[in-house]
């Protein structure tokens, strides 16, 4: 469902590979995205959609339509844009399982490919990677800060964009949403999906009474109630009436939502209600404005809170809503590169990271370090195509929340309580000295 055109790209890239095809620069070139720093309010960051990047690296080509209009531009000699014809993906691609924690300076995504291949792939590759990531990684926040609860995507409306909106609803999935509201996303990705019923549906209605029995009659399977377009405690004492009348159609309230003015005072009160009623089946579900932090402040005050859904917060990450990534030559022609801007230097050569354990299984370091290093610890980049082809079968949708859920339990403490927590990452001795010859090499002046 996602537009993979070759022409999601800079211009600047077509620029490039014009240069290169003109002077027969095709030889091995590797690239790595990584992230330069965390941002303020992250101490970790969780990688997603890989899935995506190998759909479209296994779908590279220019269709016809597509090279007629870059003829009609007249941007590039038309040479060039007839050779773009025969353009695929031939190259290596090692990445980071989807799902795993990674921090800063750690490539994530290694592309080993003929020049010109690797770097038209830049632009797509960074959209695809950097979103999803972003957005597991401000999801895995709200996981943490509401452990024990089940979280919703209610995002779809206020995400920028409809491709925005479903791969939101598929990386809040991975980093352990319980599902979301998006229909598509359930089409697409298989992704559970909720609904409950909007304040329209009531206002539409004379009465709530009307209202609620309608809708439950009519859609009985999980049936939650939203019960505060008037009057929160009073539309409780309505479902607490209205139930056992329902009970003799053969249906029964799943949960009632709360949607306005203070949540936990309002969730305790309609707790209440319900218990003194005998509905203590009856789960409640918030949502409105909710964000990582108001999600533990909620939980911190023991709100009886059961579901919460989370809308514009997650799918515009508007607390953090973009990384400081950067996808950059690390390797070309056999030999290391590495760029040494100002406050954007890069470590040079192709790499791996290696993640080591405390005794108790949660992460004690990592080591980022040259790919023909010994190894130390767990691998974090693993093979996913070879010339151009998958290699291995991606982890199902499932499989990677099940790893998700493995890498935020191997989090230090501090970072599963939402706090300010540093975990070393160590660039390895040989890894320096590869750097440091090679600046070395860039002061001494040629003879």
């Amino acid at each position: 469902m996602l537009d993979h055109s070759l022409l999601l790209t800079d211009l600047y890239q077509l620029s490039m590979m014009e240069v290169y095809a003109r002077h027969r620069m095709r030889q091995p070139a590797v690239f790595e995205l990584f992230v330069r720093k965390l941002p303020a309010r992250r101490g970790f960051l969780m990688m997603a959609g890989l899935e995506q990047l190998v759909d479209f690296l296994e779908g590279m080509q220019y269709s016809p339509e597509e090279l007629d209009w870059l003829r009609s531009t007249d941007l590039f000699s038309p040479d060039f844009v007839d050779s773009l014809a025969d353009v695929r993906f031939t190259g290596d691609l090692d990445s980071m399982a989807e799902g795993s924690v990674f921090f800063p300076d750690e490539p994530l995504i290694r592309i080993t490919a003929p020049l010109p291949e690797a770097q038209l792939v830049e632009s797509r590759l960074i959209n695809l990677i950097h979103y999803q990531t972003v957005i597991a990684s401000t999801a895995a926040r709200m996981v943490l800060a509401a452990p024990g609860r089940s979280l919703v995507d209610f995002g779809f409306r206020r995400a920028h964009g409809a491709e925005a909106g479903l791969l939101a609803a598929r990386a809040a999935y991975i980093a352990g949403f319980a599902g979301t509201a998006t229909l598509a996303a359930n089409r697409a990705y298989g992704v559970p999906v909720f609904g409950t019923m909007a304040h329209s549906y009531i206002q539409a209605h004379d009465d709530e009474t009307t209202a609620f029995e309608r809708f439950a009659l009519a859609r009985p399977k999980d049936l939650t109630l939203l019960i505060d377009t008037y009057d929160t405690e009073a539309g409780a004492r309505l479902v607490a009436r209205l139930a056992p009348r329902l009970v003799t159609a053969g249906v029964s309230i799943a949960a009632v939502r709360l949607d306005s003015g203070d949540l936990a005072m309002h969730a305790q009160n309609v707790r209440s209600i319900l218990d003194a009623a005998g509905l203590r089946n009856i789960r409640i579900m918030a949502s409105g404005g909710l964000d990582d932090l108001s999600l533990q402040s909620l939980v911190g005050q023991q709100a009886p809170i059961d579901w919460f859904g989370v809308g514009t917060s997650l799918t515009t990450a508007s607390d953090v809503p973009a990384l400081d990534c950067a996808y950059k030559l690390q390797e070309y022609a056999g030999r290391p590169r590495r760029k040494l801007s100002e406050g954007k230097a890069t470590w040079p050569g192709r790499k791996q990271v290696w993640r080591r354990f405390h005794l108790d299984g949660t992460l004690s370091r990592d080591t980022v370090r040259l790919a023909d290093e010994a190894p130390s610890g767990q691998p974090q980049l693993h093979p996913v195509m070879r010339s151009g082809r998958r290699v291995t079968k991606l982890p199902s949708l499932a499989e990677a929340r099940a790893h998700a859920a493995d890498c935020l339990a191997s989090l230090p403490e501090p970072l599963r309580r939402l706090e300010a927590f540093d975990v070393p990452v160590e660039i390895s001795p040989a890894l320096r000295g590869l750097a440091a010859r090679m600046d070395q090499e860039r002061r001494t002046p040629s003879a």
